[in-house]
């Protein structure tokens, strides 16, 4: 017990030390500013330039003069009102929902497989896998015109060997629509394919074995059990690795250009070889520069909707 205290003196109660103020370092900033200015430099100044040069008309002339004119909305009106942009627009589309789908098909089929291979085998197909994935897009859409090369192309001389299709030794594919869309749609699908069947394969080694092991016990199939156990599991890893599909194939040049340079016949000039050859070829940048903005305005609205769905699907949860 404290003793009580003296007639005549109060209690003094001491007041709690204040908590020195935080000093906000500045340290963070200066470590950040760096990588802002690299950023700035070759995304955001890109990004404003680009839309600003939409707006005038900008031209030939302009790269030797430097004079061009602020013409407004004018690219994009007559962009609008041509209908080779509406056909540029409309093979993009399906040639990116053909692309999308033969690349989630396969990579999914290849996820599956690598689950069911012993561990050595599945290291040397991930290695390979990984392998075909960092090759350059430009080395290999090379090496891939060489392979369906008339005369001497290994593919013609494989088909002839089969005698599946008769003689297609000088067969030029890049000279055929269909077979063009072929031979750039099967390029882009084994470019596409490594990165989603190891997203895939990451995702399906989190999947539960007592979810398996319990429809197993109930009599499920195994393709039942791959529809209503493992695809559900999958189905957020899928949304993402399709849409970065979209993003990607949406935006496809180098193979297209390189192997059948928009052709036959403007045949594969989707928005990406139309866009170039109008600001490169035909010197119009600044309706180029108006096409690109169209082309990322239509790939931020995929994102937009692909986000909110995704929210929605959390709200849910």
């Amino acid at each position: 017990m404290t003793p009580p205290s003296p007639a005549g003196t109060r209690r003094t109660r001491r007041r709690p030390h204040p908590l020195p103020r935080r000093r906000h370092s500045r340290a963070p900033w200066w470590l950040l500013s760096p990588a802002g200015l690299v950023m700035l430099t070759v995304t955001a100044a890109p990004i404003v330039f680009l839309i600003y040069t939409s707006f005038t008309d900008y031209n030939q002339r302009s790269l030797f003069t430097g004079a061009y004119r602020l013409v407004g909305t004018a690219q994009y009106a007559a962009l609008l009102t041509d209908p080779q942009f509406w056909h540029a627009l409309e093979r993009s589309v399906l040639f990116t929902a053909a692309m999308v789908v033969g690349s989630i098909a396969v990579g999914t089929a290849v996820a599956q497989l690598l689950t069911r291979l012993a561990t050595p085998m599945r290291t040397t197909v991930t290695l390979v896998l990984i392998l075909a994935w960092a090759m350059p897009t430009v080395a290999s859409s090379l090496v891939w015109k060489w392979l369906f090369q008339p005369g001497y192309g290994v593919v013609n001389w494989l088909l002839t060997r089969t005698h599946l299709f008769g003689d297609m030794t000088n067969t030029d594919w890049a000279n055929d629509p269909f077979l063009a869309y072929l031979s750039i749609w099967l390029l882009i699908v084994w470019q596409a394919v490594p990165f989603i069947a190891l997203t895939l394969y990451a995702a399906l080694t989190q999947l539960p074995l007592e979810l398996q092991e319990a429809a197993r016990l109930d009599g499920a199939g195994e393709w039942r059990l791959w529809w209503s156990i493992t695809l559900p599991f999958l189905r957020p890893t899928l949304l993402l690795v399709s849409l970065m599909s979209v993003i990607w194939d949406f935006n496809v040049f180098n193979q297209i250009w390189l192997v059948s340079a928009g052709g036959p016949d403007s045949a594969t000039t989707t928005l990406g070889i139309f866009a170039y050859k109008t600001a490169f070829v035909g010197f119009r940048v600044g309706q180029g520069a108006a096409l690109s903005v169209i082309t990322t305005a239509i790939l931020v609205a995929i994102t937009a909707l692909y986000i909110r769905n995704l929210l929605r699907s959390g709200e849910d949860l």
